[in-house]
């Protein structure tokens, strides 16, 4: 029976797909006389529908970026960028800390997720001016190594 439902493009996401099942699932509760159960079910997906469409539930997470800032050697940095990650990411981790350049300036890297896309320059644009604008680099987190 399921299969006189065809897709004339890419069907899109499993929210979409389960809403024309559900569909098919009232319509043929209707056909077949059961108005009550019909009725019941419809509220109980309208219901359902409304709470997935207000709520984050199901909304992909932010993916995890890495962040490196290159700091003087002379520059006290324990917690310098605190406030500023505090404000712009949903968290914040400082992971290594390095020198480079004959020691004279130290590498600091982060692993951060951002609240929301699109502050990435302006959360860069803090951090130059408090590290007296040397580099800085946000990409994309490197990919969890497998443990054999």
């Amino acid at each position: 029976m399921f299969n006189l439902v065809r897709f004339r493009s890419i069907p899109g996401s499993a929210k979409d797909i389960g809403s024309v099942f559900l569909a098919m699932a009232i319509g043929l509760a209707t056909g077949m006389g059961f108005i009550g159960l019909a009725m019941l079910f419809t509220i109980i997906v309208a219901v359902v529908n409304v709470v997935y469409v207000c709520t984050p539930f199901g909304k992909p997470a932010e993916p995890g970026k890495r962040l490196c800032v290159s700091v003087p050697e002379d520059l006290e940095f324990d917690g310098m960028f605190d406030s500023v990650l505090e404000r712009f990411t949903e968290s914040h981790e400082l992971v290594e800390i390095r020198t480079t350049n004959m020691g004279s300036l130290y590498q600091l890297e982060y692993e951060i997720r951002m609240h929301k896309p699109g502050l990435e320059k302006r959360m860069i644009d803090e951090m130059r001016t408090m590290n007296g604008n040397l580099k800085i680099t946000l990409g994309r987190a490197p990919m969890a190594k497998e443990v054999l």
